[in-house]
C-alpha cells in the first residue's frame, strides 16, 4: 500500500460569529474532504504535549510520529537543514523573522508578506553591518530567516512573533532563563535593537513604506536549539518518502527524516499558492516512494490574519483544487493508495496564534470500513473510530503497525 498525508497547516478553528457559530471547517464547501471521512474513519489527534509549545515544528514532527520530548530542538535548526547550512554541534540556530514594528509595537510578524527578493537585500545589510566569525544571518523565504552563532546558550525565552501582535515589543524581548545564557541574551538583544535603527533607514523599507506597504524594520529570534538526532522514515517504520511544500521548515524535518525534497514552481505558502501544482507533485512522487507529505501552508496564514472568510477560502481551494485530483488519480494506481487529512495543530482565527487544542483527522484505506461519520469538522470526527490519540499512533494506524 502507499500513503499520502494531506496537511493543512493550521485548519483546525473555533466557532466564530461571523460564520454563524460555525468553524471554518464547518463552513467550508468541502465535498471531497467530506467523503474521505464518510469513507474512512477518524479522530482526534493532540499532537502537541501541554507542556511543549504548539508551532508547527512540534506537530508536524508528531504527525509523522516522531518522540518529539525526545528530537524537538527547535525550527531553526529544521529550517537549517531545508536552506542546506551545516550545523556544527556547537552551533546554536534559530529562526530570525524579518518583522513590522509600529508605534512601539508587533504590527505582525511577516512584514506584510514581504517578497524573498526584497528580503535578501536586507539580509544582505545585516551581515554587512553585523557579521562577525560564529555570527552570521542566512537567507531563507520571504519574512523567514535563519541566525546561527558559535557557543550560543539556549536557555532563552524567545517569545514567537505570531504569537504577539499588537504588543509593545519592550515587553517580549529575549529573556535568559540560567546565567549560562545571559551573555547569548544580550546579544540577540542588541542586534534586535540594532537591526531596527539600520533597517528602518534601508531603501527597500524606504520603498515600502512610499508604496503603502508594511516595512520589515526589525528582526526576531525565536525557537533556538542545536543540530538535532533523528531517525530516517525508513529506520523508523521501513518507508520511504517525499515531502511537497512552500515552508522551510518542512522540508528541513524532511532532510532529517530522510524524504526526498520536492519543490513546486508556484508554491507560494499563502492562499494563492499552485493548489494543483502541488497535487500532481504528490500523484508523481507517489509511484517512487511509499509515503508522500504534502504540506499546505495557506490555512495556517489566514488564521494567524485572523481572518475567517479568506480561512474558508483556503480550505475550499485544498479541498477542490488538490484533494479531488489526488483522490482522483490515486483511484486509477494498480497499488491501493491510503489518505489521510489532518492539520498539525489549531490557529483560531480569533486568537491569531496555535493552540493545544486536538484537531481534527481523517484516515481513508481502501477496503475498510468506514466508521459511520458523515464529514469533516472539530465536532463530527468526535464520534470516529479512533477517539483522541496521541504520540506515534497517528502514524502507526496509517501504516498498520502495531
Amino acid at each position: 500500500m502507499k500513503y499520502v498525508i494531506i496537511l493543512g497547516d493550521g485548519m483546525s478553528d473555533y466557532p466564530l460569529k461571523e460564520l454563524g457559530g460555525k468553524t471554518p471547517l464547518q463552513a467550508a464547501n468541502i465535498p471531497n474532504i467530506d467523503r474521505l471521512a464518510k469513507m474512512g474513519k477518524t479522530g482526534l489527534f493532540r499532537t502537541v504535549p501541554e507542556d511543549m509549545p504548539p508551532g508547527s515544528e512540534v506537530a508536524n514532527m508528531a504527525v509523522l510520529g516522531y518522540d518529539v520530548r525526545k528530537v524537538y530542538q527547535g525550527r531553526g535548526v529544521l529550517e537549517a537543514a531545508s536552506i542546506g547550512v551545516k550545523l556544527n554541534d556547537d552551533d546554536l540556530a534559530m529562526r530570525c523573522n524579518l518583522i513590522c514594528i509600529q508605534d512601539g509595537k508587533i504590527k505582525n510578524h511577516s512584514s506584510g508578506h514581504i517578497s524573498s527578493e526584497e528580503a535578501h537585500e536586507l539580509i544582505d545589510a545585516l551581515n554587512d553591518e553585523f557579521s562577525a566569525p560564529g555570527i552570521h544571518f542566512h537567507k531563507g523565504v520571504s519574512y523567514r530567516h535563519l541566525f546561527v552563532m558559535r557557543n550560543g546558550r539556549k536557555e532563552l525565552q524567545l517569545t514567537p512573533p505570531h504569537d504577539v501582535p499588537g504588543t509593545p515589543f519592550a515587553e517580549v524581548m529575549p529573556q535568559s532563563l540560567s546565567p549560562e545564557a545571559d551573555e547569548t541574551c544580550a546579544l540577540l538583544t542588541d542586534l534586535i535593537k540594532r537591526s531596527h535603527e539600520l533597517l528602518s533607514k534601508h531603501p527597500v523599507n524606504l520603498k515600502r513604506i512610499a508604496e503603502g506597504k508594511d516595512p520589515a524594520n526589525s528582526v526576531w529570534f525565536w525557537s533556538a536549539g542545536y543540530k538535532p538526532e533523528m531517525k530516517t522514515l525508513q529506520e523508523l517504520y521501513g518507508k520511504t518518502g517525499a515531502v511537497i511544500s512552500a515552508v522551510d521548515l518542512l522540508y528541513g524535518i524532511g532532510a532529517y527524516a530522510g524524504m526526498e525534497i520536492i519543490h513546486v514552481e508556484g508554491a507560494t505558502g499563502l492562499w494563492n499558492t499552485n493548489y494543483e501544482g502541488k497535487a500532481k507533485a504528490a500523484v508523481e512522487a507517489l509511484k517512487k516512494y511509499d509515503l508522500v507529505y504534502l504540506h499546505v501552508e495557506a490555512t495556517d496564514e489566514a488564521g494567524h490574519e485572523g481572518d475567517a472568510a479568506l480561512k474558508v477560502k483556503c480550505l475550499e481551494y485544498l479541498d477542490s483544487r488538490a484533494v479531488r485530483y489526488i483522490m482522483e488519480e490515486t483511484a486509477k494506481f494498480d497499488e491501493p493508495v491510503a489518505i489521510a487529512v489532518t492539520p498539525d495543530h489549531a490557529t483560531p482565527c480569533e486568537l491569531r496564534t496555535h493552540t493545544h487544542d486536538p484537531v481534527p483527522f481523517i484516515i481513508y484505506k481502501p477496503g475498510e470500513e468506514p466508521d459511520g461519520v458523515s464529514g469533516y469538522d472539530e465536532f463530527s470526527v468526535q464520534k470516529g473510530a479512533y477517539g483522541t490519540i496521541e504520540g506515534d499512533q497517528f502514524i502507526k494506524n496509517l501504516l498498520n503497525i502495531e
